[in-house]
């Protein structure tokens, strides 16, 4: 350790404010945030927002101030409800956003102590300990036996050893460039970099670069370079709002002008131009993406997953091809010992003992945790050994020309002291001075060890070494007289839910594809219990040696990929897309971004992922379960589903709308819907198409499809044609019981009521109609939805309200209620019900799946 440093006060706390706000947090950028003022503008410039307004203060000048009243509370009401929508979805990104925000030690007027991470800057002291995550890059100015896990950055898993600098660079010490900057790797450097995690030891280093100026987020900048899939829903919904706003203009300055001049009343006319815009303009397409992408965010979340792009979820159920690592997404990240193979008479105990005193005392590798959870086991090292562990005299930390660490252990009283080493096999051979055969026979029981799906330790040890040799220690194990004691193998268990997810993956047409840093046969043992196709794996080394038109070819049927470093996994991905498949991708390190950014769905892991790799994805797996994945594709399938569920409503709901209000126009009868009626139904269909289908049950075959073709549109050519058709019924229905009702003199308040009453009990059964693709009408009553019955309940309660409460008749400009025009719209009601249910079973007889999918080109 340097000397001299432990008095140093460090920043005082208002010079760390003053470079906080001068210099901004230490994080990453993230995306524009939407606060309530911002959503509400956007709200109040939607066309229906505007007309709801017009039709307001049009009331306004006929002097019906209720109706103007009652119309600005609909538009209220209809802010309101997008608003809470919205806002939903805002907290479920902020909630990301602030997903396990790391904190940090500081020393700042001369006292200690935790703040949040993003709120370190530059020129701070700040405090590593075992098992902290470094929050910014710093210079090391003290350390004590100091390594770090420098992987996600790196790639290695190798920790590096640290070294304490010779001089304190000052508080004003700033990196000058990207050319000139320290980088990470390699042992015995004094540079900490963010992001990295503390293996063993302790240090205090003085930042000098935090958030985007840092080395995780140079490459977290570099990721701008990759171009983002655009989400095609979107641009697709836009063109059809675009398209159906500008007829519903066009044939609203019509109306307005026809009914003006053949009838000479200009303000009634500019009604009736209003309520029919109202009726064309498909306005809740804007509320129904809102709600379903923040719903599908929040059910999504219940399978311990978060979205952070809406995008993700209308990729979900395109998705061909899922690249998942194996350890703790696949296996659960929980090594235990299995086996001992020991050398000549070496027994289990010789060679725990030695890989337990090889290993730190407070472990936190997995491994190391192993091996200290087997020497507390019963058929492990005598209880006084672990108890009162003899002290580590000297460590040797893990080098990249040596894959091996080592303690140099106090092993008897007079200063008698051994060396225990641990570490890849191969290395641990090259440290025994094994011969060619012996080295063959040891690699010959790690492909044994190996291909039943374990990991594989060496361990040595030496005899006591001499008094003159501990007085002056090599500074390399490598001149140590080690004996070659044997082998430990570690087992990371499959999770239990793994083969049937990647069944169901296989059902749903896609293909699962592993990519992993292990050893081929252990890959392709770990692949096959997940029922993986293991007849051909592919190394880093093979891989490298491909062409990309080879890789191209390869990739269309490997789904073993090992040794893999992850710089390759970005090859990969671009590979797969290249072939045209849907690509989501697992990854939870700083090097793992560019592969999760360049995939469709980027998918990192909550649990040990980086900040870096979270902002490349659009999807946060929680809790780094396989399982949660396919739960995810499920759920997204099912959400488009419904979204396609809610426009062909949308499409069939407002056919009948516009026809009753062009229809009286032609017809020379008073108008039956005005803005305040429109408003009225707009009240049931918003909630309808969004909160209810919403809400909706995945369909019975949803994992049994093969994927969406991403460049399908939602609007079926079969869907659309078949929500036109009901449209059309519903309106046939309703032209009939208006032209009748008219003939037969009926007076023009009790014709409104007849005619708008069994127009919303049709409406009702367009709802129950459009539930699901395939089940019957008895299954349409039968299968859960509380939101319906709650919808069906209010809406029946307000009817009633608008045709027997004589207030609202008045306001409404219904006539006295007559019990056989309510047997007629009920009847009208029930016809349309059965009637498209029954041409529903024929429209989609065999036919239904091909109805619903258009297979993939790559499939």
């Amino acid at each position: 350790m340097t000397a001299d440093i432990a008095d140093d006060p460090g920043l005082s706390p208002e010079e760390a404010a003053l470079r906080l706000q001068r210099e901004g947090y230490n994080e990453l950028p993230t995306t524009e945030r939407r606060n309530l003022l911002r959503i509400l503008f956007e709200v109040m410039r939607q066309p229906m927002f505007m007309l709801l307004i017009g039709g307001g203060a049009v009331y306004l000048l006929l002097g019906d101030r209720i109706e103007a009243i009652m119309l600005l509370l609909f538009a209220s009401l209809s802010v309101v409800i997008t608003l809470v929508q919205e806002s939903r979805s805002e907290k479920v990104l902020e909630a990301l956003r602030n997903l396990a925000s790391p904190r940090a030690m500081v020393v700042r007027g001369g006292r200690r102590f935790h703040v949040a991470g993003r709120e370190v800057v530059r020129g701070d002291l700040i405090v590593v300990a075992e098992g902290d995550r470094v929050a910014a890059d710093a210079l090391l100015l003290s350390a004590q036996e100091l390594m770090l896990d420098e992987s996600l950055l790196t790639g290695e898993s190798v920790p590096v050893r640290k070294i304490a600098s010779d001089a304190d660079p000052g508080v004003d010490m700033a990196v000058a460039n990207a050319d000139t900057a320290p980088r990470p790797g390699g042992d015995d450097l004094p540079s900490l970099f963010a992001g990295t995690l503390v293996v063993r030891g302790a240090g205090l280093a003085r930042v000098h670069s935090t958030g985007i100026r840092s080395e995780m987020g140079r490459i977290g900048g570099a990721l701008r370079d990759i171009e983002t899939e655009q989400p095609r829903l979107q641009q697709q919904m836009g063109r059809f709002v675009r398209n159906f706003a500008l007829i519903g203009a066009v044939a609203g300055v019509l109306t307005v002008l026809l009914f003006g001049l053949l009838r000479g009343s200009w303000l009634e006319a500019l009604l009736g131009g209003i309520a029919l815009g109202m009726s064309l303009l498909p306005e809740e397409f804007p509320l129904v993406m809102a709600v379903f992408m923040a719903m599908g965010a929040w059910r999504i979340s219940q399978a311990r997953v978060l979205t952070r792009r809406a995008s993700a979820i209308e990729a979900l159920g395109a998705t061909t091809v899922l690249c998942t690592d194996k350890t703790g997404t696949l296996t659960e990240n929980r090594m235990t010992v299995v086996a001992f193979v020991g050398e000549g008479e070496t027994g289990q105990p010789a060679i725990l003992e030695a890989a337990w005193q090889a290993t730190p005392r407070q472990p936190t590798d997995p491994m190391d945790v192993a091996i200290h959870a087997s020497a507390r086991s019963g058929s492990g090292l005598p209880p006084a050994t672990t108890a009162a562990p003899p002290p580590i005299l000297h460590s040797y930390g893990l080098r990249p020309d040596l894959l091996a660490m080592a303690h140099v252990v106090a092993a008897g009283p007079g200063g008698a002291a051994a060396a225990f080493a641990k570490g890849a096999p191969e290395a641990i051979a090259d440290l025994c001075g094994l011969s060619a055969d012996a080295r063959a026979a040891v690699r010959a029981q790690v492909e044994v060890l190996a291909a039943e799906g374990s990991r594989v330790l060496g361990v040595a040890r030496t005899a006591a070494l001499e008094p003159t040799l501990l007085q002056s220690l090599p500074d390399s194990i490598a001149v140590l007289p080690f004996e070659y004691l044997g082998l430990v193998a570690f087992a990371d268990p499959l999770r239990a839910n793994v083969p049937a997810a990647v069944a169901e993956c296989r059902s749903a047409g896609i293909r699962v594809v592993m990519i992993t840093g292990d050893y081929p046969a252990t890959a392709r043992a770990i692949g096959l219990q997940a029922g993986l196709d293991v007849a051909a794996v592919i190394s880093g080394d093979e891989l490298d040696a491909m062409s990309d038109a080879q890789l191209a070819e390869r990739v269309k049927s490997v789904q073993v990929f090992a040794r893999i470093r992850p710089e390759q996994k970005l090859r990969i991905v671009q590979s797969l897309k290249a072939g045209g498949e849907i690509v989501a991708m697992t990854g939870d390190g700083v090097n793992d971004a560019p592969a999760l950014k360049a995939a469709h769905i980027g998918i990192a892991m909550g649990g040990r992922g980086t900040d870096v790799a979270r902002e490349a994805s659009a999807i946060v797996l929680l809790d780094d379960d396989f399982g949660s994945i396919v739960k995810t594709i499920r759920l997204g399938r099912r959400i488009y589903d419904n979204l396609r569920k809610a426009i062909e409503y949308i499409v069939a709901v407002h056919i009948p709308i516009a026809g009753l209000a062009l229809l009286p126009l032609a017809l020379g009868l008073p108008l039956i819907l005005t803005p305040i009626h429109i408003a009225f139904l707009e009240m049931v269909i918003d909630p309808a198409c969004s909160v209810v289908l919403e809400a909706e049950e995945e369909e019975d075959d949803v994992m049994k499809r093969p994927p969406r073709d991403p460049e399908s549109s939602i609007l079926l050519p079969n869907r659309i044609a078949w929500a036109i058709t009901q449209g059309f019924i519903v309106l046939a229905l309703l032209s009939a019981v208006l032209i009748s009702a008219a003939q037969m003199g009926m007076a023009e308040t009790d014709l409104r009521a007849l005619v708008f009453t069994s127009l919303v009990l049709m409406n009702m059964g367009l709802i129950l109609v459009n539930r699901s693709f395939s089940a019957s009408i008895v299954r349409a009553f039968l299968r859960p939805n509380r939101s319906l019955w709650i919808l069906l309940g209010g809406v029946a309660v307000l009817l009633a309200v608008s045709v027997f409460w004589p207030p609202a008749r008045d306001l409404f400009r219904f006539g006295q209620p007559h019990w056989d025009d309510f047997g007629v719209a009920l009847g009208v009601g029930v016809l349309s019900l059965l009637g498209l249910e029954a041409l529903k079973a024929r429209w989609f007889r065999g036919g239904a799946a091909q109805s619903r999918v258009v297979t993939p080109q790559n499939g």
